[in-house]
C-alpha cells in the first residue's frame, strides 16, 4: 500500500500544486442560483467536484457546512467524498478535531479507516490537548495510507497570542507543533503523513521548517487576502512541500463548469510559477 506522502507527490506531478476548498456557504449556494437546503448543498457540492474532478490534484470539503443540514448534509458528504475518489484526486477533509482516548479513536475510525463512509485521504487535527493526544490517529492513518495536518499557524488574528506565544524552551508554540510533526515523519524515506497547517496570510513568522519531511497546507488564498507571491514570504526554502489551498476565490466564478475549469486553471498557473518554477 502506498502512503498518503507517496500518493500525494504523485497526484501534485501530475496536476499541478492546489488544492480547491469545497466550502458551500449559504452566500455562494445563492450565488449559484441554487435552492436553500441539503438539495442546494448538493449541486454545488457535486457540481464542483464534476467539474474540477479531472483537473485538480487535492479537494478539501469543510465539514462544517454539509453538518449544519444534518443527517441530509452528512449524506451529502458522503456523497461527495465518493465523487472525489471516482476522480482520481485526493480528498483532505477539513474536520479540525482534537480529543483523547476513546474519543479520538473514534474519530480516527469514522475518517481515517477504510470502510468508513466518511473516510478521506487525510484530515485536519487540532493539537491544543497536547500532540501526544493525536498520536492514535496518526497511527491508524498511517495504517491505512492516509494522512493528517496539523494546525501550527493558522490565518486568524485570534491565533496569534496562543500559536505564538513562547514554551518554557524559548520555541514558539507553533515551532513546537512543527517540531512535533517533524518527529512523527522522521526516518520516512518520503513525504511524511504528518502535514501542518500554515495560513498564507501569516507573513514572515521566523518558523523552521525545514526538517518537517510533510505536507504544508497553505489556506488563505484568494478571497482571505494572500497571493501567490506571500507565499515566497512565508515559507521561503520551505515553498516545494507547499500545498497551497484556495475555496471561495474558484467556487464564486461557478456554477458554469467552464468559468470553474477557468479560474482553477488560473489558480494552477500562478501556483507554478511561484512554487514550481521558483
Amino acid at each position: 500500500m502506498t502512503g498518503y506522502g507517496g500518493r500525494l507527490t504523485g497526484i501534485l506531478a501530475a496536476r499541478g500544486r492546489l488544492c480547491v476548498g469545497i466550502d458551500p456557504h449559504p452566500e455562494i449556494i445563492r450565488a449559484w442560483d441554487l435552492p436553500a437546503g441539503p438539495s442546494g448543498l448538493e449541486r454545488c457540492a457535486r457540481g464542483a467536484v464534476e467539474a474540477l474532478g479531472d483537473l485538480v490534484a487535492v479537494f478539501k470539503p469543510q465539514s462544517a457546512f454539509f453538518e449544519a443540514y444534518g443527517a441530509a448534509g452528512i449524506a451529502v458528504l458522503e456523497r461527495t467524498l465518493a465523487d472525489i475518489r471516482d476522480a482520481g484526486a485526493l480528498s483532505l477533509l477539513d474536520v479540525k478535531r482534537g480529543d483523547v482516548g476513546s474519543t479520538m479513536a473514534a474519530y480516527a475510525a469514522a475518517y481515517l479507516t477504510d470502510g468508513s463512509p466518511l473516510a478521506a485521504d487525510a484530515v485536519t487535527l487540532s493539537p491544543y490537548l497536547g500532540f501526544g493526544s493525536l498520536d492514535g490517529a496518526i497511527e491508524v492513518a498511517v495504517r491505512h495510507g492516509r494522512g493528517v495536518y496539523v494546525l501550527a499557524l493558522t490565518s486568524n488574528p485570534e491565533a496569534v497570542p496562543a500559536q505564538r506565544a513562547q514554551t518554557a524552551d524559548g520555541r514558539t508554540v507553533g515551532q513546537l507543533i512543527v517540531d512535533e510533526a517533524a518527529a512523527r515523519n522522521a526516518g520516512d524515506q518520503h513525504v511524511g503523513p504528518v502535514g501542518i497547517v500554515v495560513g498564507a496570510t501569516v507573513g514572515a513568522t521566523g518558523t523552521d521548517f525545514s526538517r518537517l519531511n510533510g505536507s504544508i497546507l497553505a489556506p488563505g488564498l484568494g478571497a482571505q487576502g494572500a497571493t501567490a507571491g506571500d507565499l515566497r514570504t512565508v515559507f521561503g526554502t520551505a515553498l516545494p512541500s507547499v500545498l497551497p489551498a484556495m475555496s471561495r476565490e474558484i467556487l464564486t466564478a461557478g456554477p458554469a463548469p467552464a468559468d470553474l475549469r477557468a479560474a482553477a486553471g488560473r489558480a494552477l498557473g500562478a501556483m507554478h510559477a511561484v512554487i514550481d518554477l521558483g
